[in-house]
C-alpha cells in the first residue's frame, strides 16, 4: 500500500504544471530589467528605482541593461525574443505602443507580444509657449494657430515621443495646422523655445515648472486627464479647451514576454505593488514628476492596448509614413 501511495505521488508530481515549480522556486537567479533607452533618462531612473526594491526582496541581483536604438525599439525587440521565464523583464514607455505604427522593420506587438506585471504612473506634459506668443489661454492659443501663416512651430524630443504626440493629437483635434519641429532630445527641443526659436512645446512638467516659475516660459494647461499636482491651478488641455478626448502623458510600466508562466507575473505583480505603495518610493517617483497612479496586470494591458490602437489611428490620420 505504501508503495502504491508512493508511485502515486510521484506520478503526481511527474504531472505537475511547471509554472507551479517555477513559482516555488522563483526568483533562483539573477533578473535581468532591459531598458530600450540611454541611462540617466526617466525610464532608466524607474527601472533602477524598482530594480533596487527587488533585489533587497528577493536576495537576488537585479541588472539593469539599457539596450538603446530606433526609438526604443531594438531594446524591446530582445526583450520579446528573450526566454519567456521571468528573468527578463522590459520597463516600457509610450514608444512601446506607438513604434509599431512609426518603425517598418517592428516586427513585436505590444499586445500580442508581452503581458502587463504593473503600471506605475505617469508624467504630465504642459503646453507652453515662449512669452512672446500672444496667448495666455488654450483657447487663445487655437484661435492664433488657426489664423497664423506660416503655422505656429513647436519642439519635441523627437518623433513618435509623448511631446510629439501631444502636439498632433492637438492639431487633430482642433482642426489646426502645427509645424513639428523634432529634435534628439528634450533639452535641445527646450533650448530653441527658449530662444524663441519656436512658438510652442508640449514638455515634461518637471522641467516646464522651473521656467515658467522663472518668467521664462508661459504655460497654458496639462496635457493628462487630470491636473497636475505640481501645477494644480493649471487646468487640462480637455477642460480649457474643451476637448473631452484630449490626453496625452509619458506612462511607464514593467512587462514580461508573453509566455512567462502566469504565477511568476502573479507573484511579480503583487511585489511591484507592494514596491509602489512604499513612502519613499512615492517620494522619489514624485521628485522625477510622475503622477504615480499603480495599475493592476489587467488594468495595465488594457491600457497599452488602448495606447497601441489610438496612437496607431492618429499616426495614420497625420499621413505619417512609417520609415
Amino acid at each position: 500500500m505504501k508503495l502504491t501511495q508512493l508511485l502515486m505521488a510521484c506520478a503526481i508530481a511527474a504531472g505537475a504544471p511547471a509554472t507551479a515549480l517555477a513559482q516555488d522556486s522563483y526568483p533562483a537567479k539573477t533578473i535581468k530589467i532591459v531598458v530600450p533607452f540611454s541611462a540617466g533618462g526617466i525610464v532608466d531612473s524607474a527601472a533602477r528605482l524598482v530594480g533596487e526594491k527587488l533585489a533587497s526582496r528577493y536576495g537576488q541581483a537585479v541588472v539593469i541593461e539599457n539596450r538603446t536604438g530606433a526609438g526604443g525599439a531594438i531594446g524591446t525587440d530582445y526583450a520579446a525574443r528573450a526566454p519567456a521565464d521571468g528573468y527578463t523583464l522590459l520597463l516600457v514607455s509610450p514608444s512601446h505602443a506607438v513604434a509599431p505604427s512609426l518603425q517598418k522593420n517592428v516586427t513585436w506587438n505590444p499586445v500580442r507580444d508581452f503581458k502587463a506585471v504593473a503600471g506605475f504612473g505617469i508624467v504630465p506634459n504642459v503646453i507652453v509657449v515662449h512669452p512672446s506668443v500672444p496667448a495666455k489661454t488654450m483657447p487663445e492659443l487655437i484661435s492664433l494657430a488657426k489664423k497664423s501663416d506660416p503655422p505656429l512651430t513647436y519642439s519635441t524630443a523627437g518623433m513618435g515621443t509623448s511631446n510629439h504626440l501631444a502636439g498632433e493629437l492637438l492639431a487633430q483635434e482642433t482642426g489646426i495646422k502645427l509645424t513639428h519641429v523634432p529634435y534628439k532630445g528634450q533639452t535641445d527641443a527646450l533650448n530653441d523655445l527658449l530662444a524663441g526659436r519656436v512658438s510652442m512645446m508640449p514638455l515634461t512638467a518637471a522641467l516646464a515648472i522651473p521656467h515658467v516659475k522663472a518668467g521664462k516660459l508661459r504655460a497654458l494647461a496639462v496635457t493628462t486627464a487630470k491636473r497636475a499636482s505640481v501645477a494644480p491651478d493649471l487646468p487640462t488641455v480637455a477642460e480649457s479647451a474643451n476637448l473631452p478626448n484630449y490626453e496625452v502623458g509619458t506612462w511607464f510600466g514593467l512587462v514580461a514576454p508573453a509566455a512567462t508562466p502566469a504565477p511568476v507575473l502573479n507573484q511579480l505583480a503583487a511585489d511591484v505593488k507592494a514596491i509602489l505603495a512604499m513612502p519613499d518610493v512615492k517620494a522619489k517617483f514624485a521628485s522625477l514628476g510622475m503622477e504615480l497612479d499603480p495599475q493592476s496586470p489587467a488594468e495595465f494591458d488594457a491600457f497599452v492596448a488602448s495606447e497601441y490602437e489610438k496612437w496607431g489611428k492618429v499616426i495614420k490620420q497625420a499621413g505619417i509614413e512609417p520609415n
